[in-house]
């Protein structure tokens, strides 16, 4: 494309903050910290860095353009300065990769993928222009199926080099009513929490997909096509599908499931690790809860002690407001962070589950959702605490 290239090796990655935990070094996948999560707004820094090739570089930002064509009367090529003319939105929306927690599961039976812990999932403020006002440049009307050429799914195809393509560019697709919906607030980002979005993040172009797992928020994007079929892309075909426990590498069969969109209800604990030394007198669990499809969290239920009785957290999204899922200046899009002061025995689990506003609850266990991909691993967060000792010094 001209004015953005991929390159074919790592020697042009861009920095990284030294605190993120690197998962894998080539291509880059990297994490924070969990208490990095603890903030409503993810520091751009400390959000996850999910690739599966080199970044690309821009050359010459003049000259980047993203065409538009397939299923359409009025195929287009707009430029980056054209885009920046339509009506800018902002939307705070919580992005997590669907491997999020992939470790843990990992740990009832091993999986493929990229190990992950808590921190596979960011909250940031998303500026661009709507997907919806870009169509219609096209000729695709606003809260429409199906374009009048008989297209049903839209396509975002990046400019990324990744292996499981054969070095072809990472591609994903989503429903044409849900690109043609305002309301679903589908973007095409050039901003991230008020600044010019990075190259880990999709400089200078990326779609934003609320609501729904972070492979489908393509990066880096050079084309966009109006389809008749769902993207016949591996990402959409052979991962990011959610198998039951029976399925194994050696019975799978890729098109008995569809590719996976919304996040089901998921939490987990950030002010603790997953074993901790506490001190004696209070101790605050905190974490983040969060669902898909503009769904919204109705609770989010702590235990002391194993799961034998429950008390409700609060919750809140900015500036430590409480927490009204039905609230309309809710933002819909985004996580809400949780916080309970506890005293706890001397040894014991703390366990966080999550309610969502259609009743969809976390499961208890990581069996009853293990994967062979180990994607959407939702089960209670549990985090094992013990007192520290104290230790009397005698001057005898």
């Amino acid at each position: 494309m001209p004015g953005l290239t991929a390159p074919s090796d790592y020697s042009n990655e861009p920095p990284r903050h030294p605190s993120l935990t690197i998962n894998s070094k080539e291509p880059f996948n990297a994490e924070p910290h969990r208490s990095a999560l603890l903030s409503y707004i993810t520091p751009i820094n400390f959000f996850y860095k999910r690739n599966h090739g080199p970044i690309p570089i821009v050359d010459d930002i003049k000259r980047y353009c993203v065409s538009i064509g397939g299923l359409v009367k009025n195929p287009l090529e707009i430029s980056m300065s054209e885009i920046r003319k339509l009506p800018k939105y902002n939307v705070v929306a919580t992005l997590q990769c669907a491997g999020n927690r992939r470790t843990e599961m990992s740990k009832t039976r091993t999986v493929k993928g990229v190990g992950w812990d808590v921190a596979a999932i960011g909250n940031a403020i998303w500026g661009g222009a709507k997907l919806a006002d870009v169509l219609e440049l096209v000729g695709i009307s606003k809260n429409t199926p199906s374009s009048p050429l008989g297209g049903k799914h839209i396509e975002f195809i990046s400019v990324d080099k990744c292996k499981e393509e054969n070095g072809g560019p990472y591609k994903a697709s989503i429903p044409l009513r849900q690109a043609t919906n305002p309301e679903a607030d589908v973007l095409l980002a050039y901003e991230m929490n008020g600044e010019t979005l990075n190259r880990d993040h999709g400089y200078p172009l990326r779609v934003i997909v609320p609501g729904v797992i972070g492979a489908r928020s393509v990066k880096w994007l050079d084309k966009i096509n109006i389809i008749e079929e769902e993207c016949q892309g591996f990402f959409m075909q052979k991962d990011y599908k959610m198998f039951p426990p029976s399925v194994n590498w050696d019975n799978i069969n890729w098109f008995t499931r569809k590719a996976q969109m919304d996040f089901p209800v998921q939490s987990a604990i950030c002010s603790l690790e997953d074993v901790d030394v506490v001190k004696p007198g209070k101790v605050t669990v905190a974490g983040y809860a969060v669902t898909g499809g503009g769904r919204g969290i109705e609770r989010v239920d702590i235990s002391v002690d194993w799961g034998k009785t429950w008390f409700e957290a609060q919750r809140y999204q900015r500036g430590n407001i409480p927490h009204q899922s039905d609230d309309l200046n809710t933002d819909k899009w985004a996580w809400v962070l949780f916080k309970a002061v506890v005293d706890v025995p001397e040894n014991t689990v703390i366990i966080a589950k999550a309610v969502d506003t259609a009743s969809n609850v976390q499961p208890e266990n990581v069996e009853v959702v293990w994967n062979l991909r180990g994607i959407l691993n939702t089960s209670w967060h549990k985090v094992q605490v013990r007192r520290a000792s104290q230790v009397v010094i005698s001057n005898l």
